[in-house]
């Protein structure tokens, strides 16, 4: 199947969204990457912690249990987490106002350790991520697969969104697209159908001005079933 035009493809999510004005105000801002240099590396590890611990559960009881979770391991500072010996970190899975989940506890001090070694090569974590090119987001995907603890699938994207990082995401209505179209055939976490997915949001990005964020929600905007209304934007 041919690949479908940029503006073919907005002009079919326009039209299933109520016009142009209303798609535009779904699509979000555009790339915003270097914002992320003003964020402090505490909160990419509160970020990545928070997805570890809403995949496979409900999203709400983790957002509201939260400021336990800031309390519980030092607002994230990364040396102080980085200090906690193994007992501590298992009295602290045990305490109910956080979610008792020991094996997703250690991946705070792990990950807390992927961004401290990157801090060591003289740049902060934030600025790594900032510089790092979004013609590429999956080798950044891979990357924290690779380094960190549990951020492979949609765990790392989803905080790299969260945060501002421009990247597009994989949800159903994006993966139903790329195969309806074959463009992927074997498993959406496959090293050719993610290169076949970024060399395609790379063609559709030469053909405007989008980012990655919103190109990924156009393609769930132009696909499916979805009714989503203007405040529900995210995980498109």
């Amino acid at each position: 199947m041919a690949l479908e035009t940029l503006d073919d493809i907005y002009q079919r999510a326009a039209a299933r969204k109520g016009g142009a004005n209303k798609l535009n105000i779904l699509l979000g801002p555009g790339n915003q990457d270097h914002l992320l240099k003003n964020i402090s590396d505490d909160r990419f590890l509160s970020e990545f912690s928070k997805k570890v611990f809403q995949s496979g559960f409900v999203w709400r009881v983790v957002e509201n249990k939260w400021p336990n979770f800031e309390e519980s391991f030092f607002n994230f500072n990364i040396e102080k987490v980085l200090m906690m010996p193994e007992e501590m970190m298992e009295r602290k899975a045990s305490d109910p106002k956080i979610i008792r989940n020991f094996n997703k506890v250690k991946t705070i001090k792990a990950n807390g350790q992927m961004i401290f070694e990157e801090q060591q090569k003289g740049h902060s974590f934030a600025e790594f991520i900032a510089n790092w090119p979004t013609d590429d987001i999956i080798g950044l995907w891979a990357y924290l697969k690779k380094h960190g603890q549990r951020l492979g699938g949609n765990t790392g994207p989803y905080a790299l969104r969260s945060l501002g990082k421009d990247t597009f995401i994989l949800s159903r209505d994006v993966e139903a697209y790329f195969r309806a179209h074959d463009i992927i055939t074997g498993g959406i976490q496959t090293k050719s159908s993610l290169n076949a997915i970024q060399a395609t949001f790379n063609h559709w990005q030469q053909q405007g001005d989008l980012s990655m964020s919103q190109l990924s929600r156009l393609i769930a905007y132009a696909t499916g079933d979805n009714h989503i209304h203007i405040e529900d934007t995210d995980g498109q």
